[in-house]
């Protein structure tokens, strides 16, 4: 019997000490996390002051650093400043769909994400099908952390100035307007893209619209007349990706459309989204501008200039 109470004790005493040690841990672990925000906090404010002094300012380290690979989900948001909570009834509102399409570099992604990160928004993530596994793991493992954060249902091999970019966009707004999320508008970006406005800002510009579509372009300047006047083929993948010219004339845009050019980055309403996913006009637009140069430069502002549309 006395053997039997000392093994019982050792027992007792080995699960406190483990207990204590994970304890221990936990608690170093999230003071490690406030002194880390504090620090960051103190040397953020000490910037502004100098540069409301008009002086100059020099960081000692990486303030805003990218995620430890190996912390939780709530300590990256702690120790990465993420808005966790709607900051106006305005924005509440009206929030707003983006687009990230991606295919290397993970911090620059995630900068560009925290940036434009809100609770109330959504946001589709477009992986290049030629990005490494360990990039496609690391992004969908921290998008993992954000509830109204996804990767795109269906990838492309990326190939720049080809259709494939374009596509990549639209199998995103696929997956966005099945959303419970009511958005406005839908933004599309790459990861190379940071934003200059706050969140407040982009929404009260775009109220300015009233309900249109941001989509700048022009009539086909004559010296890129030949992107939508000669048959370009896409390679794209699994082993080759490039486009080859070809002196193949093109049959002229369907349903008597008049090309614009523009840009390929635009802000579209969700009613707008709606009619080029469902439009018998924009779905013969896109399977036409198919063997393009960078249709995305010409498929927006072609839907949204021409009348009727």
């Amino acid at each position: 019997m006395g053997l039997w109470k000392q093994c019982l004790f050792v027992l007792f005493l080995f699960i406190t000490l483990i207990f204590v040690f994970f304890y221990n841990y936990k608690l170093l672990v999230q003071k490690k996390i406030q002194r880390t925000t504090i620090s960051n906090a103190a040397e953020l404010a000490e910037v502004c002051n100098q540069i409301i002094k008009g002086e100059t300012f020099l960081l000692s380290k990486n303030v805003l650093g990218t995620s430890d690979r190996v912390i939780t989900c709530s300590q990256q948001l702690i120790q990465n400043h993420y808005i966790t909570k709607t900051l106006s009834k305005e924005e509440l509102k009206f929030p707003l769909a983006y687009i990230i399409v991606i295919h290397k570099d993970f911090e620059t992604f995630e900068r560009l994400f925290r940036a434009v990160y809100m609770p109330q928004n959504v946001y589709c993530i477009h992986v290049d099908k030629k990005a490494t596994l360990e990039f496609y793991i690391e992004v969908g493992g921290f998008l993992n952390c954000f509830p109204n954060a996804f990767l795109a249902s269906k990838l492309e091999y990326v190939v720049y100035g080809g259709i494939s970019r374009l596509q990549a966009d639209l199998n995103c707004m696929k997956d966005l307007v099945t959303s419970e999320i009511q958005w406005k508008y839908i933004i599309n970006t790459c990861g190379q893209d940071f934003p200059l406005k706050t969140n407040k800002e982009i929404i009260q510009h775009l109220k300015r619209f009233k309900g249109k579509n941001i989509t700048p372009g022009v009539l086909p300047p004559e010296d890129i007349i030949w992107r939508t006047k000669y048959s370009i083929e896409e390679h794209a993948g699994p082993f080759e990706f490039f486009l080859n010219e070809t002196s193949t004339l093109k049959t002229p845009a369907p349903h008597n459309l008049t090309i614009h050019f523009g840009s390929a980055y635009v802000a579209l309403t969700r009613e707008f989204v709606d009619f080029v996913l469902q439009d018998r006009r924009a779905i013969d637009l896109f399977e036409w501008s198919k063997d393009t140069f960078s249709p995305d430069e010409h498929f927006w502002v072609t839907l949204n200039r021409n009348p009727g549309m």
